[in-house]
């Protein structure tokens, strides 16, 4: 115990609190209750379980516990938007616990001792495909390799990854992290072919397979219609970040123009300053509403870009060696832009760099049931087609990286349920505990750590991660 217990209630003023006395007869009644991180946590988590073991000095075993549920700690350490943080029941109490960072730093552990995941106990004779080697792709074929299915897994680029790699910059996340993560799964026995595949490759797929899941992303960017179908001085976001992973940014000018208000729009800002670059953001959205993370927002604003908020491109005029953008001040209510009046303004640039999303390839499944430009799903990630699943931004548009995760996870167990012939599970919803059910008089108040970046200059000068670890007397 950690603090001594009231002698009377706060509230009342009265000893009732203690259920004694009259209530001597009373039986207690036992529910195993979710925690509102775990339900908050797009891969279902056992949060409490693997922080219990990390703050008990067992790494190892926090470890197991975390990649029952997500192959990936020290990726999700780094990059998570983390709405288990902002369910924490502590939130409410003091300040909210750095879920996130702990994960990194136990996922950092594994890395460093070289932990690898067990053989799976049973080898079973179906074959499962699995189409895209991103996050979601990646975690449906670990969860069906250790459940002992035979995992082919497909891949159109040159590497595994897929968005991990070719759209979140380095300075996010680490390149020997992502591969030391990604050769684990590969490890377990994962037939990786690097091909590519239209619809006449997918239908012979599910002809000789068992299973197949599709988790090939959202590959096609979303173009503002003011801008020309091409120009010189015109990129679209997800071509620079692929360009910039591969070691080769493009060279854009001094003054480059970012539009959009999320994190690849981020992604693109920062990694443009990194290349010297001065940088403009046009936001649609005001800043409080952008859907990019806000410390990703802080970390960009710290390296120097400019931002403009609740702004909208108008047009662009293209003269000699220089652009001239037409903006507009604008009020962001209920989904609903409306330019203001006398609030235009002009920005000059050499480059426009488009990131305002991206949206998935449905022509390579023709007539699955699809609606607002992704794939229907169940609960199991199931397609209306027998036998063919789907995950990750081909089938919602929450796109972030652990809930790719998890709907992969969710695919592979709903595969492995089908295919040992049991009945496919029913979703079912628990209420999470409250925070006023707690008995907070056994918890001493604490602080969260406060999350410690790399200096400005440094940051821009090498490209390194910008936010560092938890010490050892922090965890």
């Amino acid at each position: 115990m950690n603090a001594p217990l009231p002698r009377t209630a706060w509230t009342t003023g009265t000893t009732e609190v203690f259920k004694t006395g009259t209530w001597r007869a009373t039986l207690p009644r036992h529910a195993a209750r979710p925690s509102p991180c775990h339900q908050a946590c797009p891969v279902n988590g056992e949060i409490a379980t693997w922080i219990g073991h990390a703050r008990s000095g067992d790494l190892r075993r926090a470890w197991e516990v975390l990649t029952l549920n997500n192959p990936f700690p020290a990726i999700a350490g780094r990059i998570c938007h983390h709405p288990c943080e902002s369910a924490c029941n502590r939130s409410a109490y003091d300040e909210a616990l750095a879920v996130c960072a702990l994960e990194r730093a136990v996922g950092d552990a594994a890395l460093a001792a070289g932990w690898q995941f067990s053989a799976p106990a049973v080898e079973r004779a179906g074959h499962v495909a699995v189409l895209g080697g991103g996050p979601s792709g990646l975690s449906a074929a670990y969860q069906l390799r250790r459940r002992g299915w035979r995992v082919t897994l497909y891949e159109g680029q040159p590497q595994l990854g897929g968005l991990m790699r070719y759209g979140i910059p380095a300075y996010r996340l680490a390149r020997t992290v992502l591969d030391g993560e990604i050769a684990r799964i590969v490890a377990l026995g994962v037939d990786v072919r690097t091909q590519a595949l239209d619809a006449e490759g997918l239908q012979r797929l599910r002809a000789s397979h068992d299973a197949v899941y599709v988790a090939t992303g959202a590959a096609r960017s979303k173009r503002l219609p003011q801008l020309p179908a091409s120009a010189a001085w015109l990129m679209q976001g997800s071509d620079y970040l692929a360009s910039c992973s591969s070691g080769q940014p493009p060279e854009l000018g001094r003054r480059i123009v970012v539009v959009g208000g999320g994190s690849a729009a981020m992604d693109v800002a920062r990694s443009a300053r990194r290349t010297g670059s001065e940088v403009t953001v046009l936001a649609l959205e005001p800043r409080e509403r952008m859907p990019a993370q806000r410390e990703e927002l802080q970390e960009a604003l710290e390296e120097g870009l400019l931002l403009c908020d609740a702004t909208m491109l108008r047009g662009v005029h293209a003269g000699d060696g220089a652009l001239s953008l037409d903006c507009v001040r604008v009020l962001f209510e209920a989904g609903r832009v409306q330019p203001l009046p006398d609030r235009d303004f002009r920005l000059e640039a050499d480059a426009i760099v488009v990131a305002i999303g991206q949206d998935a390839q449905l022509d390579l499944l023709p007539g699955v049931a699809a609606a607002a430009g992704v794939l229907s799903v169940d609960a199991g990630q199931a397609t209306s087609e027998a036998g063919l699943w789907a995950g990750g931004d081909m089938a919602s548009m929450a796109r972030f990286v652990t809930e790719a995760v998890g709907m992969g996870k969710r695919a592979a167990l709903d595969i492995d349920r089908v295919l040992r012939g049991e009945a496919r599970a029913q979703a079912t919803a628990l209420p999470a505990t409250r925070a006023e059910e707690i008995a907070t008089w056994y918890h001493p108040h604490g602080r969260r750590p406060a999350q410690q970046r790399l200096p400005v200059a440094e940051r821009l000068a090498d490209g390194a991660e910008v936010q560092l670890p938890l010490t050892l007397a922090q965890m």
